[in-house]
């Protein structure tokens, strides 16, 4: 077959460094689902770029050849796209016979018009429809990705709609003028797992509806394993290996793609002895409610009452790690800063802290200013993103010791001694110390979060999704450090996360949460061994394995990320009236109808 889009002997560079893609070459056939595999600054992503010509100013094509095959409706013969005019580019090529989803649905969505007029724009730039024609085709389009109520989304606007949907409205204006290509440039990346693995199913749905070519741009390769014919992974802007998916994903035989294979986590499939009690406790959730009020849009519209967390109870013993899991919404979250103190709780509900083994509780929500000052330093927060939590205006040295200015702890040149012994602990070089984040890759930027979390010596680490926005092999770096020092300095970590494979790798206790409901809790190997929610089934079917004779089974995701009303009848109930949270073996909690 002859492939749609050839890419051959690709080179890029910035200025006069050397290139940052070396001689890549691969190529697409119609129909068919490539994967471009590897960690950030591998140069899959800008070799992308390449082929819609859409790369930063400073970028030079230094040699190679892009053909995009004539396709039965287009005018003329191949075009070769490193060579063709900007306006030919423009009129019949990008958004036309080549689009592209973008990994931040958020960042590539105008916040000021409707999701409707944006879509529709492809349609005005590439066709001759009439305003109401064009606006019949984008409804039955919204259809197609499957939004509920298309009239509603063409009037939203993007922060109106979750993360999910607006990258369904992503794929929707992608998919709009009908593409030969399309490039996908980590589509679900940003995603929760039961989210990711219905967008995976649209885009596989879709594909074969159209018979459009994918390039699929991932550093996951249980995605891969669910979507693609063929593998290419890159590596410092070199392809290491490549061919057809099964073989690749059943034997690697390059080095690196074996690295990337042994760094994903996994979830485990046999079952460990349970773990022994803990009577140290040093951290309580007692009967934990937290209701939110949301103004209505209409000045006369009653306000309305969300409950992000409802009759949450947890205990975190010493030295342990305690992680909650669930998607966006699902109030794990809000649960982590009522923990902290950061959010107020509803009355009846209680957070218990002991800084010290058998010390007398302390009630979070009743210290006053001094004794929260000194409950802070006791207990710090690594947040969720590692390029949004470091001041850009601040030298890493001054970010370490912030917090022990704010506590009035020591002198500067302690302080300076303090930050380079954190530094050396979380396996950064001290000469760093001058330097600003943006000098630093995202995987060190985590690290330098932790550094800065550890400055206080605290004695409870909150870490919210503290790898999502990490490569795998990043990701197990992380892991691996967290697991080190928690073990060294006898830390206790509640653990915030989506995805269920990091917390089998970290967690001794496991509570699954859904809008705002404990739904099932257990150590890890009960759980992922014998899940008995549908909810927690969902979960764990919805994660991508590499593993291409274990595909993510859409109908059981669907089954459980549905509404409650659906759920097999032990665990099926309306509203708020959810039934109780019961064991059901020892060390093992579902909330079922006894």
């Amino acid at each position: 077959m002859r492939p749609l889009l050839s890419v051959e002997d690709l080179s890029i560079g910035f200025g006069k460094d050397s290139p940052v893609v070396r001689n890549v070459s691969f190529s697409v056939n119609p129909g068919e689902t490539l994967a471009l595999v590897g960690e950030s600054g591998s140069g899959k992503t800008i070799s992308c770029r390449a082929v819609l010509r859409i790369l930063p100013r400073t970028a030079r094509l230094l040699s190679g050849r892009m053909i995009l095959s004539a396709g039965p409706d287009a005018p003329g013969g191949d075009l070769d796209l490193a060579r063709i005019g900007e306006r030919q580019m423009r009129r019949d090529v990008r958004g036309n016979r080549v689009a592209m989803i973008f990994q931040e649905p958020m960042r590539s969505l105008s916040p000021l018009h409707r999701i409707g007029n944006q879509v529709a724009e492809v349609l005005h730039l590439h066709t001759d429809l009439s305003a109401e024609a064009a606006k019949r085709e984008v409804l039955h389009c919204f259809e197609r990705v499957g939004f509920p109520d298309p009239d509603r989304t063409w009037r939203s606007y993007p922060f109106e709609l979750s993360g999910g949907m607006r990258q369904r409205a992503m794929i929707a204006m992608a998919m709009v003028a009908k593409p030969d290509l399309l490039i996908a440039d980590e589509p679900t990346t940003a995603l929760d797992v039961t989210t990711q693995a219905q967008v995976l199913g649209l885009m596989k749905d879709l594909q074969q509806e159209t018979g459009m070519a994918m390039i699929l741009v991932t550093h996951d390769l249980g995605v891969v394993a669910n979507m693609a014919e063929k593998v290419v992974v890159m590596h410092k802007g070199r392809v290491m290996e490549s061919g057809p998916a099964e073989p690749i994903l059943r034997a690697p035989a390059h080095p690196y793609t074996q690295h990337l294979f042994n760094a994903a986590p996994k979830i485990p499939e046999a079952i460990c002895p349970l773990r022994d009690g803990e009577e140290d406790l040093i951290l309580e959730l007692k009967n934990v409610t937290k209701t939110f009020t949301l103004r209505s849009g209409k000045s006369w519209g009653k306000p309305t009452l969300v409950r992000a967390c409802e009759g949450v109870n947890l205990a975190l013993p010493r030295g342990k790690t305690l992680a909650i899991v669930g998607e966006s919404g699902s109030g794990k979250t809000t649960a982590a800063r009522i923990a902290l103190g950061a959010e107020t709780v509803d009355p009846g509900g209680a957070v218990l802290f002991r800084a010290t083994a058998g010390a007398d509780p302390i009630a979070v929500h009743q210290l006053g200013r001094a004794d929260r000052r000194a409950f802070q330093r006791q207990a710090q927060m690594v947040f969720q993103d590692p390029y949004s939590s470091l001041s850009p205006r601040m030298r890493i040295l001054d970010t370490l010791s912030e917090p022990l200015e704010i506590h009035e702890i020591c002198d500067r040149a302690t302080q300076k001694a303090k930050a380079a012994e954190m530094l050396r602990l979380v396996g950064l070089p001290t000469d760093m110390l001058m330097r600003y984040p943006h000098a630093f890759s995202g995987g060190q930027r985590q690290r330098l979060s932790i550094a800065r979390a550890l400055m206080l010596d605290p004695a409870l680490l909150v870490c919210d999704e503290p790898t999502s926005a990490l490569d795998v092999s990043v990701q197990e770096q992380i892991l691996t450090l967290l697991e080190e020092i928690r073990d060294a300095r006898q830390l206790s970590y509640l653990f915030i996360s989506h995805d269920l494979a990091v917390v089998a790798r970290i967690a001794d206790e496991v509570a699954v949460m859904r809008r705002g409901l404990i739904v099932e809790q257990a150590p890890p190997e009960v759980l992922f061994h014998d899940p008995k929610h549908p909810y927690t089934k969902a979960l764990i079917a919805a994660q991508p394995v590499p593993d291409v004779d274990r595909p993510i089974n859409l109908k059981l995701v669907a089954q459980g990320a549905g509404a409650p009303e659906t759920w097999p009848e032990a665990f099926r109930f309306n509203g708020q009236d959810a039934p109780p949270l019961v064991p059901l073996d020892p060390g093992h909690k579902v909330r079922c109808h006894v």
